[in-house]
């Protein structure tokens, strides 16, 4: 009798997986398709045939020359790059030449100041100032 109750028991286990590995297959089934649809067209976008690629590659050896668009585009692209390269190092020198005269322009400040406060300590008013006192040679 135990024998009998363990295979039944089994039995319904099986039924029961079955069952639902087939709802689960059948829910994943419709989402892998959608997904196998979407990456086939990305694959047709990214992958060329076999025989393109084949015919590609040997129009196009390694000494082979390029074409003229090829050439063009190219020579445009450097171009391109170096023109924007050229506006970033002129722009870091008009923004370094400018740093430099800012400073220069309070150092100069500075020192004016400072010599100013130094003839107005040191004049006594007996002599006329500094600039009208002045020894030729």
């Amino acid at each position: 009798m135990a024998w009998r109750q363990l295979l039944l028991a089994c039995l319904s286990a099986a039924v029961l997986l079955t069952m639902l590995q087939e709802g689960t297959g059948a829910s994943v089934g419709s989402q892998q398709g959608a997904g196998q649809d979407a990456q086939e067209d990305v694959e047709k976008k990214i992958f060329m045939r076999e025989s393109d690629a084949s015919n590609f590659l040997k129009r196009r050896g390694k000494r082979s020359s390029k074409s003229q668009d090829e050439v063009n585009a190219e020579n445009k692209q450097k171009l391109r790059a170096d023109e924007l390269r050229r506006e970033y190092y002129e722009e870091q020198r008009n923004e370094f030449e400018n740093f430099v005269e800012e400073q220069n322009d309070e150092q100069e400040e500075r020192s004016r100041e400072a010599i100013e406060q130094w003839r107005q300590w040191h004049y006594d008013g007996l002599y006329p100032s500094y600039l009208y006192n002045r020894h030729h040679l």
